[in-house]
């Protein structure tokens, strides 16, 4: 039994990081401290604290700790725990976005240029980060045009000749594998290159410029047009901003909004004093929090594992453990990284005019669900008159999806007031049915959920809510299901039934034994399209999300003689179940590895269980 009072008395006075658990086990919140000893105190006693932290210390059951050397150490644990459990009260980085760099690999005797994702301390020169991926690609494509850098992964050895691939034949490389191209001649092509990625694009454009205007007076139109767009393709990928700097510098400007329990964080890109690029990011479980503590939770997730950290960041106040992050970004960077609050001048109006920007965002982003709701309070209003009830404030959808019967998953996706509540929805893996049997794998998720007997997340009330309406994803056999586990479970909630034409659209709700018309025009069309379609992704990204860990096992599995390089050899031979299932035995015994033996037990498997 975890005493919490008895465990708060052993915490060392030294740094570390701290884990919040609830009772189930699941970790709620991650933090580091300078001290353990006084930091995890402070949760249990009693003081003035934000409704979010009064809701997270009402769900804990115990917590653990990990001591450090230095407060930097604890800071990277925290930073790695935090991306790797998501704890539902840390304040989180919502949008993970990578954006690609160029990289030319200047360490090789004949460079590549080829776009990344991973900067490495490798020696080679990387350009970025591009936030326009296509023009991006399109750049290198003229690149490779213009002066044919090698594109292939071989290691070419000078002094050792060989035969051209296809890439010269084709105009994408001058072959320095071959010698048809010297030394000298390709360390020049490559200087032309990096001065390209670097800004110094006119001798480019100009050519550019000349074959676009000898092309439209040749009358070669669609040509002329498609220089005009690489041309615009350069000027995005390097373009000289308005934004400037005021001298040549690499730096970041990171601008913060919040409100109520929502925040956005701004980001220009500044290389050589030209602003490359721009990018906002939301962050959740903002409530009652600074913006100094924003700004030190955004940095410290927006820069690990991103290796590309200018010298200079520039905000609009001093983040929290400013020293301990300066040290950590260095740690990351491999040079000195500071942080600066500019008072006046240009980089000041950088900082507010990314603040500026930040704010604009979030203001958006609040008009846009002022109209969602506006929009959604009329689709649920329609939607109950046509079903003759209460205007349904929670409604959860219900779908299965399944592989011939093997990993059966189950969805439930939630909304309230005729928005998406994502936090509530839930994954259930089917554990009591066996086979492709959608009705009882769909009684057991309706039961589980409606029973208590899998809480996700306990101590979350979101199981304890039970909906107003519950549709399911199909016609009369899916909601007689869920009608007789409603009977059984002795609950009084709505059920409908989401009904398909021959073309697999909605077309109409089944409720009470008879299916309801709607207008595939109005509103409340439109909400039920949008829970079915949600529900059915949902379900089988689950199912691909279990498939791709490994976890689904072919139906071939149970097959007595097959194992994987048989299994393998009968998929790549017939393509799927059902065309092994139509072969005969001597056809299937023609396949790679097999035996007669193998193929009878193939054969018999399939027919004598139909």
């Amino acid at each position: 039994m975890f005493d919490i009072n008895e465990e708060l008395k052993k915490l060392p006075d030294k740094p570390g990081v701290y884990i919040m658990h609830d009772a189930p086990g699941n970790i709620i919140y991650v933090g580091k401290a300078i001290s353990l000893k006084n930091r995890v105190r402070q949760y249990f006693q009693k003081r003035v604290r934000s409704p979010k932290i009064e809701r997270m210390i009402s769900l804990i059951d115990h917590f653990e700790y990990i001591v450090v050397d230095s407060e930097v150490e604890a800071l990277v644990l925290e930073c790695n725990l935090i991306k790797e459990n998501r704890p539902k009260y840390n304040t989180m980085l919502m949008d993970d976005k990578s954006y690609p760099f160029i990289k030319v690999t200047v360490g090789e005797d004949y460079p590549r240029a080829f776009l990344t994702h991973n900067v490495k301390k490798d020696g080679s020169r990387y350009f970025g980060p591009y936030t326009d991926v296509g023009a991006a690609k399109n750049a290198l494509t003229l690149l490779d045009d213009l002066y044919g850098l090698r594109p292939c992964r071989k290691t070419i050895e000078k002094g050792k000749l060989i035969k051209p691939c296809l890439y010269y034949d084709v105009h994408k490389c001058k072959a320095p594998c071959a010698g048809y191209v010297s030394d000298e001649e390709y360390a020049a092509l490559v200087k032309n290159v990096i001065e390209f990625l670097s800004g110094n694009v006119a001798p480019v454009k100009r050519k550019l410029k000349e074959d676009m205007k000898e092309a439209a007076e040749a009358m070669e139109f669609e040509k002329a047009a498609q220089l005009r767009d690489l041309i615009a393709d350069i000027e995005r990928v390097v373009r000289a901003q308005k934004i400037t700097a005021s001298d040549e510098g690499d730096r970041d400007v990171i601008g913060i909004s919040v409100k109520d329990d929502r925040a956005v964080a701004q980001v220009f890109f500044i290389r050589k004093g030209k602003m490359t690029g721009r990018e906002h990011f939301y962050l959740t479980e903002a409530e009652g929090e600074t913006t100094e503590s924003l700004l030190g939770t955004f940095i410290k997730q927006f820069y690990t594992g991103n290796p590309n950290i200018p010298g200079v960041i520039l905000l609009p106040a001093e983040p929290e453990e400013k020293e301990a992050l300066e040290e950590f970004l260095c740690s990351l960077a491999g040079y000195k990284v500071t942080m600066r609050v500019p008072a006046r001048g240009d980089k000041e109006g950088l900082v507010r005019l990314a603040n500026d920007n930040a704010k604009m965002v979030l203001e958006k982003d609040r008009e846009r669900l002022e109209s969602e709701h506006e929009g959604a309070m009329e689709a649920l209003g329609e939607l109950a008159g046509l079903l003759g009830i209460e205007t349904p404030r929670r409604i959860e959808s219900y779908d299965i999806s399944n592989t011939s019967g093997v990993e059966s998953v189950g969805s439930m996706v939630v909304h309230e007031n005729g928005l998406p509540k994502k936090s509530d929805y839930r994954k259930f893996k089917i554990k009591t049915v066996k086979g492709p049997d959608d009705y009882a794998s769909l009684a057991e998720v309706l039961r589980r959920r409606l029973t208590h007997r899998e809480r996700i997340q306990d101590g979350d009330d979101s199981f304890n809510d039970f909906p107003d309406l519950i549709l399911m994803d199909g016609g009369r056999g899916q909601v007689n299901i869920a009608l007789d586990v409603m009977d059984e479970l002795g609950l009084d909630i709505r059920v409908c039934g989401l009904v398909k034409d021959d073309h697999h659209r909605t077309r109409g709700l089944y409720c009470d034994g008879v299916e309801v018309p709607i207008s595939v025009k109005s509103a409340a069309f439109m909400l039920i399209t949008r829970i079915q379609d949600e529900t059915h992704r949902f379900a089988i990204e689950y199912h691909r999300e279990l498939r791709s860990k490994g976890q689904v096992r072919s139906i071939l599995d149970d097959i007595p003689l097959i194992g994987p390089k048989r299994r393998r050899a009968l998929m790549k031979a017939f393509g799927s179940i059902e065309a092994l299932r139509e072969a005969d035995i001597g056809t299937i015994q023609k396949v790679a590895d097999m035996n007669e033996a193998a193929a009878e037990s193939v054969y018999n498997f399939f027919h004598n269980n139909e």
